[in-house]
């Protein structure tokens, strides 16, 4: 039971900071002998910048380091994100799309943070608008 505790408190912790590598409570326990890798002396890279491995995450733990390193509200990048894509909600967008919207979106956050947050806050008074 604690086991499992700790695997889903990493999980969630995990998830809450974009972090794309998991625990080792997470894995699991190994029965066979040790034996060093001839790979274990490489300086682990962080997930943002490993190979995509095909499941969205590398993309993922990008867009969420880009929202944190800019103090950025993820919702609206989201709303943006599906407007940007052309889309009705994000998931309908593809992954290429996705990618291209990151760049743009770091790019711009790099360029003109400012003109970013008065175009986001533009999604939040839209919001707004419509609820009224």
């Amino acid at each position: 039971m604690r086991v499992a505790e700790t695997r889903a408190v990493n999980r969630a912790l995990r998830k809450a900071y974009g972090i794309g590598i998991c625990s080792v409570e997470e894995i699991g326990s190994f029965t066979g002998p040790l034996e060093p890798s001839p790979r274990s002396k490489k300086v682990p890279q962080p997930a943002v910048l490993t190979e995509a491995n095909g499941n969205g995450h590398r993309l993922r733990d990008r867009l969420c380091l880009i929202i944190r390193q800019h103090n950025l509200d993820g919702s609206l990048v989201k709303l943006y994100a599906a407007d940007y894509c052309g889309t009705k909600e994000l998931r309908e967008a593809t992954r290429e799309q996705i990618k291209e919207f990151i760049n743009h979106l770091a790019e711009y956050a790099q360029n003109d943070r400012e003109g970013l947050l008065r175009h986001l806050n533009s999604y939040h008074e839209k919001q707004q608008e419509g609820a009224a």
